[in-house]
């Protein structure tokens, strides 16, 4: 069996937050560093600047492995990363070419594996939920982060999976109009976050 806590046990115990600052506090607030996450939303509205924004962010904290397994290497996303000055994060950020599930899998269980895992997109994952949650302990297990990018079906994640996710993670991210609102289980945040600021403004109707 499980070990039960005690009332005292719960409050003296201590948990390992990241310490985001500036924009990223205001909108993540300060999550665990075994956080899981998920961002989706419409095509166009700024899911993948979103994502290399936040991979550039979280190099701050540790190694991020960026699994493109729908787009791969491609002069799409050269261009995304050349747009946020990836350059700067050299040796703390690697992009995997659409490695399979299992094969990812084996490298972040490997000694000194990366210490943030995204998943470019669970449409594209060709997963279980058996599977999806199999992993999601396991990077807990190893106080690591795991952040899903989803395909949006209206305002919704799409998909019996990318739904299920949603409800199971600690933040849930939609995003639209270049902006990202941040929503569940924050430690503190809550603020939206833009992307990009004229194409935010002119989506929303701030600015003609």
């Amino acid at each position: 069996m499980k070990r039960a806590y005690s009332v005292t046990n719960i409050l003296n115990k201590r948990f390992n937050t990241l310490d985001f600052e500036g924009i990223w506090k205001a909108s993540l607030g300060q999550p665990d560093e075994a956080f899981s996450a998920i961002v989706w939303g419409g095509s166009s509205n700024g899911k993948t600047d979103f994502m290399v924004q936040l991979a550039k962010y979280l190099c701050n904290f540790g190694r991020v492995a960026y699994n493109s397994m729908e787009e791969g290497v491609s002069h799409t996303f050269q261009m995304a990363m050349e747009r946020h000055y990836m350059g700067s994060v050299e040796g703390k950020f690697i992009l995997l070419d659409r490695e399979p599930w299992d094969e990812m899998v084996k490298r972040m269980k490997r000694h000194k594996s990366p210490q943030f895992l995204i998943v470019d997109s669970i449409q594209y994952a060709g997963i279980t939920k058996k599977e999806y949650k199999e992993l999601k302990e396991y990077m807990k297990s190893k106080n690591k982060g795991l952040v899903f990018l989803s395909h949006g079906q209206g305002r919704e994640p799409k998909g019996a999976l990318a739904q299920f996710i949603r409800y199971d993670v600690d933040i849930k991210i939609p995003v639209e109009g270049f902006r990202a609102f941040p929503q569940g289980r924050l430690n503190g945040g809550g603020e939206p976050y833009t992307i990009w600021h004229e194409g935010a403004a002119k989506y929303h109707g701030e600015i003609q």
